[in-house]
């Protein structure tokens, strides 16, 4: 598998292509601010074709450039339902940006254990709302990869005093990812990869995060 990130904006919002090596197909993770021509630059020059974009969650740093990306590409959207509203109309989450974003419609709404496929790579949506109300992970079984967004980070979580942020759905979907193989590699939405294994506090984030 193929993964490159591409910290943009001003979060340094990791957005990512990822890509199957035998069938030259890719995939998009949250075109962050700025990312569009950063993601088309690699594309064209690993002469990979890209096939969808994926979101992790709508929030603006996440969604800024899901329009020229799929204006270039005439790809579709996909993203959980209960963000979607965001992405169409951005800033309906109360959560002020300064950059210009063109809201669209997703195309498809994720759901909890969708297979997602990138060429002949396999991913499986995990919901993990509590950053925000349809955040979603994606797992890669066989190749022991996780892309989180910003329900994980390396040493951290996803801010939950955000107007979208609920800690009584957080711990869940924690306990989710606690539950994966320790080797799986996790690519966050900030931030360098780490492993599951390297967050031995995941079992224990309610009671290192819950008072924040």
């Amino acid at each position: 598998m193929i993964i490159q990130a591409f910290p943009s904006g001003p979060f340094e919002t990791n957005a990512y292509v990822i890509a199957c090596p035998q069938t030259k197909q890719a995939i998009i993770v949250d075109p962050s601010p700025d990312s569009a021509p950063l993601l088309s630059s690699y594309l064209a020059e690993h002469q990979l074709t890209p096939t969808a974009i994926w979101l992790t969650h709508s929030h603006w740093d996440h969604i800024a450039d899901v329009v020229p990306v799929k204006a270039q590409y005439g790809i579709p959207v996909y993203v959980h339902a209960l963000d979607a509203p965001n992405l169409e109309n951005p800033g309906i989450d109360n959560i002020p940006f300064w950059v210009d974003i063109e809201g669209i419609k997703a195309d498809h709404f994720l759901k909890e254990g969708d297979k997602m496929k990138v060429g002949n790579i396999v991913f499986t949506v995990i919901e993990t709302p509590g950053h925000s109300p349809g955040g979603v992970c994606f797992s890669c079984t066989e190749e022991q990869i996780l892309i989180s967004g910003d329900t994980i980070f390396k040493g951290s979580i996803g801010n939950l005093s955000l107007p979208t942020g609920n800690p009584t759905l957080m711990w869940p979907s924690l306990e989710k990812l606690a539950k994966l193989p320790s080797t799986t590699r996790v690519f966050p939405g900030h931030g360098p990869s780490t492993t599951i294994g390297n967050e031995d506090w995941l079992p224990r984030a309610k009671f290192i995060f819950g008072n924040l």
